[in-house]
């Protein structure tokens, strides 16, 4: 029924204008302002993502995006140095730079504004 729909995914924030600061200067992606105060994420490979103010938000408990690059040590730090403090979880073995190593894929995990979930990882 929906094999050739191209579907978008989205997700809440508390602050609009501090999502598009943060998902624009910070992590340097394409923000489009959309109706009724949404934001349009342009992520790379033609996925579209709608960033939309909620009232009564409460951040996501998951990783909501996921960003596949080739160094997660090199992504660490310049997300560092860009002033993103990188998430810490009890159980995971992760080293002093937040980065998860030889337990499935090589990941970190940071939070936006709003205080939900993303992720940086090795790509295969």
């Amino acid at each position: 029924m929906f094999a050739n729909t191209p579907a978008f995914s989205g997700f809440a924030v508390d602050d609009i204008d501090a999502a598009r600061t943060f998902y624009g200067e910070t992590l340097g992606l394409e923000v489009k302002d959309g109706p009724m105060g949404i934001l349009n994420l342009e992520l790379a490979g033609g996925r579209p993502t709608m960033i939309y103010p909620k009232p009564d938000f409460s951040p996501a408990t998951y990783t909501i995006l996921n960003f596949p690059v080739e160094d997660v040590g090199a992504a660490v730090d310049e997300l560092t140095a860009r002033g993103v403090e990188m998430e810490r979880y009890d159980g995971f073995d992760q080293d002093e730079k937040g980065i998860m190593r030889d337990n499935g894929p090589t990941i970190a995990w940071f939070t936006d504004p709003a205080g939900n979930i993303l992720a940086v990882l090795e790509a295969d």
